[in-house]
């Protein structure tokens, strides 16, 4: 599956359990401790315009402005129904890859920012359905692409802060893979 198969199956992952939240369920804290179910979402969807931002060539801090300005009270479905399309009509402009884009990690290509949005959407797709009692389970083929991404900087994660305390040590070896990746980053099922 190519970058761009896989930022359409990461959004359906989330769109999916968006979808099934319920009007009583978003004030439920969520795996990230500062956002309850309806903020996760103004940040899944901040992050979004964010990408549409830095591939259109915006500064870092121009591009900052959508997370550090999410509105939880906007209709959640909405929000993120339309910055997904956005952040997908983005990546599929011709050299959206290749781009240099002004991120907080750096100068980076657009093909970094893209593998960022992909797994911000899937590993949040995990959050939103933790804290509404949703589905869990995350599609294989995005599960193993993240696992191969992020397990070379598993002695890094803990002090990048983006990810919690990184690894517990607890998880086997042999674990499923979702677990482990779930682990390496943090979260603890």
């Amino acid at each position: 599956m190519d970058l761009m198969e896989m930022l359409s199956h990461a959004t359906a992952e989330f769109d999916l359990r968006l979808r099934a939240v319920t009007a009583d369920q978003w004030a439920n804290p969520s795996p990230c401790d500062e956002w309850n179910a309806r903020q996760l979402v103004a940040h899944v969807a901040g992050g979004n315009r964010m990408a549409v931002l830095l591939l259109a060539g915006a500064s870092l801090e121009e591009s900052l402005v959508p997370l550090k300005t999410a509105d939880p009270a906007e209709d959640p479905l909405s929000s993120f129904t339309e910055s997904a399309a956005a952040q997908i009509a983005a990546f599929a402009e011709p050299g959206s890859t290749e781009r240099v884009c002004h991120h907080a990690m750096g100068d980076i290509p657009g093909a970094q920012v893209l593998a960022f949005r992909i797994g911000d959407l899937t590993l949040h797709a995990w959050d939103l359905a933790r804290a509404t009692g949703g589905n869990e389970e995350l599609e294989g083929e995005l599960v193993a692409q993240l696992w191969s991404d992020l397990s070379p900087l598993a002695q890094v994660i803990p002090h990048i802060g983006m990810f919690g305390a990184g690894p517990s040590g607890t998880v086997l070896e042999d674990a499923p893979l979702q677990a482990r990746l779930l682990d390496l980053v943090g979260r603890r099922p």
